[in-house]
């Protein structure tokens, strides 16, 4: 094993996927490059140093102190809270992240949630389960009002998708100026958010959780949605205010709610909302993929060629910026 590897893939893996395939991914992406998987803790500390490129969940900064031909953190999660982003960029090192990757797969997710509860797939299941053969009134999902909140790569992939369904659509962004996909765009002002809501059937969050956007919709926005709205969350638990989703559920306030990210996480076997059947909850497995790895791969890769052309690493794909320097 070469003393400088091109890029070193950390031991500790994501969503049970090994990090050798992911190894294995990079070498076919780089062929030309020194891909080392650092399998011990002695490996990482003896291969970290000489990298030049580091990809994995996290890395200590004192890993990274004397590192001088580290150029470049890749995360292999969308969420970089957990990276010293800010100690690295002082060492010169840019951060970026897995951001993209998951949004396919969260994007049908999602329509597939509105589809249940269009078609009331959920109720034809309790009933299986009872073997009663008992018929039951569904809705369409045509004609619908289907308000997006966020923009970003998950958003986007759920408003195309949503192309053929003959819905209406919403998209609720920070620069509404921008525009965006959907057939009309808002911003994140109370008065603009109530407006959409209220004229929403189905509303997916998929916005980033921010100091604008924790608890976003509470007790006042799912009183503006109509009584037969159903909330798709995608994004983050913090985003929807439980204690008030809990009450509008159990009141037929909006019609139900389908929940990849809850508040609390992992949530406890005891919370009310698994005793709701209003409520279709998943364990965060909204963005899993086989995928995974060939995408972020393809993200290290051009990353790595840009690297190699020497550009600024400002330009990167997916760069995760240090708070100094703005979001």
């Amino acid at each position: 094993m070469t003393d400088q590897p091109d890029v070193v893939v950390l031991r500790e893996g994501t969503e049970g996927l090994s990090m050798a395939s992911y190894a294995e991914t990079l070498r076919d992406r780089l062929p030309d490059h020194e891909v080392a998987l650092a399998r011990t803790p002695a490996e990482e500390r003896d291969l970290v140093p000489a990298a030049r490129v580091v990809t994995g969940i996290t890395v200590e900064e004192s890993r990274v102190a004397d590192a001088e031909r580290l150029a470049l953190f890749a995360c292999t999660f969308a969420g970089t809270d957990h990276v010293p982003v800010e100690a690295l960029a002082g060492h010169g090192v840019a951060v970026t992240n897995a951001g993209g990757i998951h949004a396919p797969g969260i994007a049908e997710q999602s329509i597939g949630n509105m589809l249940v509860f269009a078609r009331r797939l959920h109720e034809a299941w309790r009933r299986k389960s009872n073997a009663e053969w008992r018929h039951f009134q569904s809705f369409e999902f045509a004609d619908s009002t289907v308000t997006v909140i966020g923009l970003g790569s998950i958003g986007q992939h759920v408003v195309e998708r949503l192309d053929g369904f003959g819905v209406e659509t919403i998209g609720v962004r920070y620069t509404p100026s921008k525009g965006g996909p959907t057939d009309e765009v808002v911003g994140f002002e109370p008065t603009a958010i109530h407006d959409a809501l209220a004229r929403s059937d189905y509303v997916v969050v998929a916005c980033p959780l921010t100091d604008l956007t924790r608890g976003l919709i509470g007790e006042a926005e799912l009183a503006t949605l109509p009584p037969h709205a159903v909330v798709v969350n995608a994004a983050r638990g913090g985003i929807v205010d439980t204690d008030a989703l809990i009450s509008a559920l159990r009141s037929n306030g909006i019609r139900g709610a389908a929940l990849d990210v809850t508040d609390p996480e992992p949530l406890p076997a005891d919370h009310p909302l698994w005793d709701l059947e209003n409520c279709l909850i998943t364990p965060h497995t909204g963005g899993h993929t086989p995928k995974h790895w060939d995408r972020l791969a393809d993200i290290v890769a051009d990353n790595v060629a840009a690297l190699d052309a020497g550009a600024d690493p400002a330009d990167l794909r997916n760069l995760v910026r240090a708070p100094e320097t703005g979001r």
